[in-house]
């Protein structure tokens, strides 16, 4: 088979270098072309454990191509997978010109039958503004060339995004003829020889599931979010809460840690499009408005520890951050807490030093030269009045705490993702603050 996957960003290089994987024959497209010529050098745009050396086998085993050019790569294409971005307009709806450009410019060169597919994540109905913008450009051309389009929402997960691909929990494809149908089956079957699911359903219903998957592991974190700052309150432990509940098979122990509040390019904006979506159609979804709510305020509840403890004078103090990302084994910085706090530490004065093993290339891009960028976790940590952990990289979860005494100019340590014992922290002297535990 061959495909054709336009747009470089997270979701189409996964999926293209993941497709080429299995043997298929994958021309990735971008208009950008620094960044085309960037990845046949085998320089990725995004940091994925494990991608930059799929990549670089593929192509080297002429698997895996790039292009700027769709109109040279679509000939002959059985599937045309649209994976640009959707950026949130101001009123939180997603903005699809970019994936109506991508289908009017198929439209204009496609010369045989194909399935065009959306890949992105899109509101529901949008595989049918897909399939006028395609036809659209067909009739302006006079051609007769029948096609299909199709929904296919991925769910991967970034730290773990090839294993999502080639492993993945379930694969949900919208369809609306068996011959589409047919030819996503034959795509997919080399990731369904362990029993993997594939479940086929119609354009809209596939269309939704996308969103209201990410709209439940944000309210999951949400409520957990919610029961540690009351937890804290009424002096119970959300840890030991945490593990009651997720014994529950009905719960789950994923996505109830209670943390600084979720980020990066999915929950943030999926939540939004829906509680647009939903109010376009004259619905009020009360409890995503409630999910969004509580995570915008998470995201100050470390930083009001913090004024509390220095008694709101932050101003000349200096603190160490360890963690920008908004999770480990990504250098994805949208909509990250740690943006939010350090610009709350800066607005009020304080001097920042941060550290994080990928992402500082990324927060300087949003930071510039606001904070300073360390290269090792001690070295933040010199003369720091106070240790702010942001993301559990693992390299953070296990430090010498002597040499962090020894270091620091202060002895507050301030953890947003609860990866330290309580007791362990005040049987060497620190005053320690985490998320739903009453520490001091």
């Amino acid at each position: 088979m061959k495909i054709v996957v336009v747009g470089t960003g997270y979701v189409g290089l996964v999926t293209g270098t993941c497709f080429a994987e299995v043997g298929i024959d994958v021309t990735c497209i971008d208009i950008d072309q620094k960044k085309i010529e960037n990845l046949k050098k085998g320089i990725l745009p995004i940091y994925e454990p494990g991608l930059e050396e799929m990549v670089s086998r593929n192509v080297e085993e002429s698997r895996l191509h790039f292009s700027t050019s769709l109109a040279e790569s679509i000939a002959g294409c059985d599937v045309a997978f649209i994976a640009v971005g959707t950026p949130p307009g101001e009123d939180g709806s997603a903005d699809l010109k970019y994936v109506l450009g991508v289908a009017k410019e198929i439209g204009e060169y496609m010369n045989d039958y194909g399935v065009v597919v959306t890949k992105s994540t899109v509101p529901v109905g949008t595989a049918q503004k897909v399939k006028a913008a395609v036809q659209e450009s067909l009739d302006k051309r006079n051609k007769n060339i029948p096609f299909d389009v199709a929904s296919n929402p991925e769910f991967l997960k970034e730290g773990a995004a090839i294993d999502d691909f080639l492993k993945p929990d379930r694969i949900v494809i919208g369809i609306e003829s068996k011959r589409a149908e047919d030819i996503m089956r034959k795509l997919y079957k080399p990731f369904l020889l362990n029993g993997h699911p594939i479940i086929f359903m119609d354009i809209r219903s596939s269309e939704m599931t996308k969103y209201a998957a990410n709209a439940m592991l944000a309210t999951k974190i949400s409520f957990m979010n919610d029961v540690a700052n009351l937890c804290e309150i009424m002096g119970a432990d959300v840890n030991l809460v945490r593990k009651g509940i997720g014994s529950d098979a009905r719960i789950g122990n994923k996505f109830i840690y209670p943390g600084i509040g979720y980020g990066g390019s999915c929950f943030p904006k999926d939540v939004k499009a829906l509680i647009k979506t939903a109010s376009e159609n004259g619905y009020n979804m009360r409890i995503l408005n409630a999910v969004e709510e509580v995570n915008e305020n998470q995201k100050t509840v470390l930083f009001s520890k913090v004024l509390k403890h220095f008694n709101g004078q932050l101003k000349g103090k200096t603190f160490a951050i360890w963690g920008l990302s908004f999770k480990p084994k990504t250098d994805d910085m949208r909509e990250a807490p740690s943006l939010v706090i350090i610009q709350k530490l800066l607005d009020a004065g304080a001097n920042v030093k941060a550290f994080d093993p990928v992402a500082a290339h990324e927060a300087k891009k949003i930071l510039g030269e606001q904070i300073d960028y360390a290269l090792k976790p001690e070295s933040a940590l010199i003369d720091a009045d106070a240790l702010l952990v942001l993301t559990e990289w693992p390299v953070f979860r296990a430090p010498d705490f002597q040499v962090v005494k020894k270091l620091m100019k202060g002895n507050a340590i301030f953890d947003g993702r609860n990866i330290y014992d309580v007791d362990e922290m005040k049987d060497l002297g620190f005053d320690y603050y985490c998320i739903g535990v009453k520490t001091i």
